[in-house]
């Protein structure tokens, strides 16, 4: 699959309001609008581009002079000091998917560090790392290159540096855990020895990478550097920010998507203890005080008159029929091959199915919050992002600074799933800070997250399948009728009406001749955004499931099925293959239980899933999974295993319990009480295999998920009998 920036990001130009409605909205402050999708996608495009070539960043000059005992910094990555401690920074956002380990590893190998002295340090925003957006499970697999090579040239200099030291040649001596060897006299310097005479030395133009077999942290379990901190209380997340003078906000929002504050009494507000302030918020009003209770209490208190605007009446009962509506009249092909209509009416059986998935919520642990301060020369921001750079383009747009007076630091995050790509949080503390002109803490609650959240977007999809008499698909065509991510960005980012992000999505690795994907835009005015794994969560369903009711009207068992189509994909076919041979397929189940299986390929990487399970009086329960993963070389196997295991989770949870409506334009869930996910008990054992490879590293993060719903959905029917076409599963 070709690596464009939405894969980075997710396409995540969210700096700034990120709501089509929101110009001209009434405030004490226009909401700053981030740079259009195709801009966004082109500055970015080019600082991905260094990415690729480590030598492309800007590393220390030759012969440039330094103070005595200085630290050895050769680039952007990595600091080696005097006492042989080595600093490796982080330029990516942890949200628990093991980046602060993952990327340190791959500089570490090739500088032959000694990992128990390897320490990390979460980058501050700076055009030296490059591009810092966290998503698309690309920091891997756009990093990993140049990240070996960061860590191979250091590790040549400091090996020079040792032969310079016993005038000996380079060739004679090697760099082993954290000292350079002499093995011809037997003597060795370590890097915090050598790290003064390494730094007056130039930068290797060419690096040579360390052989696969030769690798002593790729590919091990190494224990993670981001835990200690999170055990001791040490770790700082969003929350965990505190500035002097702080105060905290709590916004009140309309509970219409889409409405604005047309006036507000403060009075009551200002009245409650500890209340400071009551300012508009882009369309909301914010209150702020001494603490988050008593801002939360003066929220409670303070009388707002909202103007509902054009969503007053919207429903997910007319979301759903304008929908269907859609899905039944042709749309705008986005691929084409071969003539699939034609290949339909000459089928010797047609099989149609229509799959129908709801908008959802990204309920992370942590709610959102940004802390903001605002000065006449000065902005610095503390945010648990996944794109740092859409703060700083708000930041300028809110304060009129140049980018130089503005800092973000970028702390853990409580969970991102691509929800913390957008900027709405921060934007509201800067609005604030400004505001009031002190620093700010914005905090959301539980209901601010999931009745104000940006969302999966809802979608319907029509299949129509054909077989020809032995059995075998000729013809496939695909509508998707759902709202654009891209169009809600930029409405000029379709490409001849398609979204290229829907359509990328839905292709599959199956070998059919005729085939054909179309995408029927809708434009329902509900805020979406990327969700873990985007489109591929609803594409794989729709998918995975049609495949299986194509191989029950062939009389075909759905792996055989599916492993013949696959003849073209030896990476695809062999997920399958381990995932079906690690599950016991076809061996007998208990009376009840059925098995479903899945795959989908998305982000470099190639899972299939099977699942098992059974249902009781309409209650599903799920007994185990078994995941197999065709992500690349390894980097850390724990890291894969983990990721795929809360793939799975995050993904059975959506589809047993996710659902987000709306009456009245309002969102009916709240918490966790009427947004259910899976408890602990509910949860299944995950098994997961991963299929050796000596490809580059494709990402883990998101892969995961896709396959879950359509193996579960699968084992359904193996159970029952009852095919399962909507989320979330149902059965009464």
């Amino acid at each position: 699959m070709s690596t464009t920036f939405r894969d980075v990001v997710h396409g995540a130009a969210g700096a700034g309001a990120p709501r089509p409605d929101s110009a001209g909205r009434e405030a004490a402050e226009p909401e700053p609008r981030g740079l259009s999708r195709r801009d966004f996608l082109k500055v970015c495009s080019t600082a991905g581009a260094g990415l690729v070539i480590g030598m492309a960043l800007p590393f220390r000059g030759a012969g440039e002079a330094r103070a005595a005992g200085a630290d050895f910094e050769p680039n952007a990555w990595l600091r080696i000091a005097p006492d042989g401690e080595v600093t490796i920074q982080v330029a990516k956002s942890e949200m628990g998917q093991g980046i602060r380990t993952a990327l340190p590893m791959l500089v570490a190998e090739d500088l032959e560090a000694d990992w128990s002295r390897v320490r990390i340090e979460p980058a501050l925003l700076d055009e030296k790392y490059g591009q810092q957006g966290t998503g698309g499970s690309t920091s891997v697999r756009l990093g990993w290159k140049m990240l070996r090579e960061a860590g191979a040239a250091a590790r040549e200099m400091l090996v020079e540096a040792a032969a310079q030291t016993w005038g000996v040649p380079g060739s004679a001596c090697r760099a082993e855990n954290g000292q350079v060897l002499h093995p011809a006299s037997g003597r060795q310097l370590g890097y915090g020895e050598l790290a003064e005479r390494a730094s007056r030395l130039p930068v290797p133009k060419e690096v040579t990478l360390k052989p696969r077999p030769d690798c002593r942290l790729l590919g091990r379990r190494v224990a993670r550097l981001d835990t200690p901190g999170k055990v001791d209380g040490s770790a700082e997340f969003g929350l965990d920010v505190h500035v002097p003078g702080m105060l905290y906000a709590a916004v009140a929002r309309c509970p219409v998507i889409g409405g604005q504050a047309a006036s507000f009494e403060a009075a009551q507000a200002k009245a409650v203890p500890g209340v400071r302030h009551v300012v508009r918020a882009g369309s909301g009003v914010a209150v702020v005080a001494d603490s988050t209770w008593a801002a939360f209490q003066g929220r409670e208190a303070l009388a707002v008159t909202w103007d509902e605007g054009a969503n007053a009446n919207l429903s997910s009962a007319g979301i759903r029929a304008a929908l269907k509506e859609l899905a039944d009249r042709p749309a705008p092909v986005g691929r084409h091959q071969g003539d699939a209509a034609a290949a339909l009416a000459r089928a010797a059986k047609r099989v149609e199915a229509v799959y129908e998935l709801p908008y959802l919520a990204h309920a992370t642990m942590e709610p959102m919050n940004c802390v903001a301060d605002v000065r006449a020369d000065r902005c610095e921001v503390w945010a648990p992002t996944q794109w740092p750079s859409g703060i700083l383009q708000a930041a300028q747009q809110i304060t009129g600074l140049p980018a130089s007076a503005i800092r973000v630091h970028i702390t853990l995050l409580g969970g991102g799933f691509g929800r913390r790509a957008h900027t709405d949080f921060a934007v509201q503390a800067l609005l604030i800070s400004k505001a009031v002109g002190a620093p700010v803490q914005v905090v959301w609650s539980r209901e601010d997250d999931i009745q104000h959240d940006l969302f999966r977007p809802v979608s319907t999809h029509r299949l129509e399948g054909g077989l020809d008499a032995a059995g075998r698909v000729v013809a496939w065509s695909h509508r998707i009728a759902a709202p654009s991510i891209s169009y809600q960005m930029d409405p000029n980012s379709l490409n001849a009406g398609v979204d290229p992000d829907v359509i990328e999505s839905s292709e599959h690795a199956y070998d059919i001749p005729d085939l054909q994907l179309e995408f029927a835009l809708s434009k329902i005015d509900v805020p979406v955004w990327y969700w873990r794994s985007v489109y591929n969560t609803q594409t794989a369903f729709a998918n995975e499931c049609f495949v299986d009711e194509l191989a029950h009207a062939a009389g075909a068992d759905p792996f055989e099925f599916r492993r013949r189509m696959l003849a073209k994909a030896p990476r695809v076919k062999g997920a399958l293959e381990l995932a079906a041979q690690q599950a016991g397929w076809g061996q007998p189940l208990p009376p009840g239980h059925g098995r479903g299986i899945a795959v989908h390929s998305c982000f470099g990487s190639h899972v299939a899933e099977v699942v098992e399970a059974s249902v009781d009086a309409g209650k599903v329960r799920v007994h185990r999974v078994v995941c197999a993963v065709d992500c690349g070389w390894i980097v850390h196997p724990d890291i894969i295993e983990t990721q795929m295991q809360s793939g799975v989770t995050y993904g059975l949870s959506a589809a047993l319990r996710g659902e987000i409506t709306l009456d009245r334009g309002r969102v009916q869930q709240s918490n966790f009480q009427d947004y259910e996910v899976l408890s602990l008990s509910e949860t299944p054992a995950a098994e997961v295999h991963i299929v050796p490879s000596q490809e580059a590293p494709g990402g883990v993060g998101e892969p995961g998920l896709p396959p879950a719903a359509p193996a579960l959905a699968n084992a359904i029917f193996a159970a029952t009998g009852k095919r399962v076409r909507s989320l979330p599963v149902r059965l009464g």
